[in-house]
């Protein structure tokens, strides 16, 4: 399982939000790129970018710094955040992003998150937030009456690579993530789904992982790496690549011993 850490865009800086509450943010660093590289020194293989600036005013704004985290490493990014016209995923992918995360335009304009699925195969992901099983939109400052796995399905028909699933009740509280929705999810549809909300130890992680053979694939991690809860070489060691419990035990006998 992927595990994917989070860095969030408030104003150029590194922030973290309590339950999407834009007046309750934390200003972990000044420099995201720097940040970004530091996630990758320690074994992430991909990295999440929510513009939450762009979140709310409806296009891209914090495009200095996602360019500067693009130059900075070289692991796949994805993107989400104000993305609501081909040509703001478009600037992305001219930066060298590999995928785009549309969250608003999934309830509001189906039609347009279909062309984009048509044009750029692969490379459209799905953000799913949900409060109360019901999806927000507009940076979470709005709920819809569009249940989650209502608009999950209709998007892994138009074409979606994967969908991006947040219980914002549980996003950057540490209180663990809403397994009981993720597999409300997983029952529904076959594509990939991303976790995200709430992870607060490896314990968490390792419960996620047996969601994995129903297509949770991944899990974004957050606040729980920026004040230490998580290390992520220990999450990587637990539920990515090479995991431990994957290891074969040392029988006396191996070849390789």
């Amino acid at each position: 399982m992927d595990v994917i850490p989070a860095i969030d865009l408030l104003e150029g800086q590194c922030v973290r939000l309590y339950q999407g509450d834009y007046d309750r943010s934390q200003v972990f660093s000044e420099n995201p790129a720097d940040v970004a590289k530091q996630w990758v020194d320690q074994g992430a293989t991909r990295l999440h970018i929510v513009d939450l600036d762009g979140a709310k005013a409806g296009k891209v704004v914090n495009l200095g710094a996602i360019e500067a985290i693009a130059h900075a490493v070289s692991v796949p990014i994805e993107i989400g955040g104000g993305l609501r016209d081909r040509t703001s995923v478009q600037q992305l992918f001219n930066l060298g992003v590999q995928w785009a995360i549309l969250g608003t335009i999934a309830v509001e304009q189906s039609q347009l998150v279909q062309q984009l699925c048509e044009e750029f195969p692969g490379q459209i992901i799905i953000g799913i937030d949900a409060r109360n099983g019901r999806v927000a939109t507009h940076g979470w400052l709005e709920t819809s009456e569009v249940l989650a796995t209502q608009l999950a399905v209709q998007m892994q028909e138009l074409g979606a690579a994967a969908i991006i699933y947040t219980d914002i009740h549980r996003d950057g509280t540490l209180t663990g993530p809403n397994f009981e929705a993720l597999q409300e999810l997983a029952a529904v549809i076959s594509i990939p789904i991303i976790a995200s909300g709430g992870v607060s130890s490896v314990t968490n992680l390792l419960s996620l992982l047996a969601l994995e053979p129903q297509g949770v694939t991944g899990v974004i991690v957050g606040r729980a790496l920026y004040t230490g809860d998580i290390l992520l070489k220990e999450a990587l060691r637990a539920i990515g690549p090479g995991r431990i419990q994957d290891i074969p035990p040392n029988l006396g006998f191996s070849t390789f011993a």
